[in-house]
């Protein structure tokens, strides 16, 4: 038997105001038919009061109290996040005091952009013990900061929300299955630093995102399959970064995919970079359609472009 990872539990915060899509044409030319027809997206959130800590906190607390699991046995923290409100200290060493992690806990951002919970489950996995054989990842994005509202194209995409995962070693025939990758390229999607000479928005093309996507989802999850040793019958669900409701339908189109096995929340939240993912796996829970025994397939892509896919099981989820 081969070690893997395995979700033990899921949470997640959002910030309380809600943005809809009224509320944008009131400040760029557009209108909730465009964004729906092109998105999929009806609402998101924007912050506040919030910040990206504050949504790093609740979430990662929401987890760890779900789970169950003494905070003494977690060996890591990962954040995974391209809005963190400080360079350093790291989000996720602040979390460790937050949520009463032992001193000698590995602690870090890392930034993967959509893709970033994928790669962190990748990561975290090296970390754990058979001492410490848990940890939390954490995934925490506040794109509204980093949105230029006078871009119709791009300021109707993105949403705040930060997600959390707490898993743990397990024995599995699969082992650690995925697929990760990087095609360079700064021009179809980057946000510049607070220090360059142009502001720190997000811009992006998104004719060459969307057939990016299109093209390596499909490819990814193949990969992935075939490491494992099964076929899409053997996978209970494929939660894809929600980017775009065109591209989800496209692949499920693609891959033969029926609904119920392809889960969509792009209406209610929009582009959460990152934090797409966790937050779906929260909205699963929630609902009521994870069970122990599960295999899940994540997929995120983005900037970078970055994309990553992996196999992951649920344990005995609380």
């Amino acid at each position: 038997m081969k070690k893997g990872i395995e979700l033990l539990a899921t949470g997640s915060a959002l910030p309380a105001k809600v943005v809809t899509n009224e509320d944008l044409r009131r400040l760029v030319d557009t209108s909730d038919e465009w964004i729906v027809k092109r998105t999929g997206i009806r609402e998101r959130r924007h912050c506040v009061g919030e910040n990206q800590f504050s949504l790093a906190a609740g979430a990662a607390q929401a987890a760890l109290e779900r789970s169950g699991v003494d905070p003494a046995r977690v060996a890591a923290c990962i954040v995974t996040t391209i809005c963190a409100d400080n360079i350093s200290p790291s989000c996720a060493c602040l979390l460790q005091r937050a949520l009463g992690l032992p001193e000698q806990t590995v602690c870090f951002d890392l930034n993967g952009a959509c893709a970033g919970f994928v790669y962190g489950l990748q990561v975290i996995s090296g970390l754990l013990t058979e001492d410490r054989p848990y940890g939390i990842l954490v995934s925490s994005e506040t794109l509204s900061r980093l949105s230029d509202f006078t871009d119709r194209s791009t300021c109707v995409l993105f949403g705040d929300g930060a997600g959390a995962a707490v898993v743990g070693l397990c024995d599995s025939p699969y082992g650690l299955c995925g697929d990760f990758g990087s095609r360079s390229n700064r021009e179809v999607l980057y946000i510049p630093s607070a220090t360059a000479s142009e502001p720190s928005y997000i811009h992006m093309e998104g004719q060459a995102v969307f057939k990016f996507a299109v093209d390596i989802i499909p490819r990814c999850i193949d990969r992935v399959l075939q490491q494992a040793g099964l076929t899409m019958d053997g996978v209970d669900l494929v939660v894809m970064h929600q980017a775009n409701a065109r591209i989800i339908d496209h692949v499920a189109k693609h891959l033969k995919l029926p609904p119920e096995k392809c889960f969509k929340n792009i209406a209610r939240y929009g582009n959460m970079s990152s934090a797409c993912i966790p937050i779906a796996l929260d909205d699963l829970y929630r609902e009521g359609r994870l069970s122990a025994g599960m295999r899940l397939l994540p997929v995120g892509f983005g900037g970078g472009l970055t994309w990553g896919g992996a196999l992951l099981e649920v344990g005995d989820i609380k």
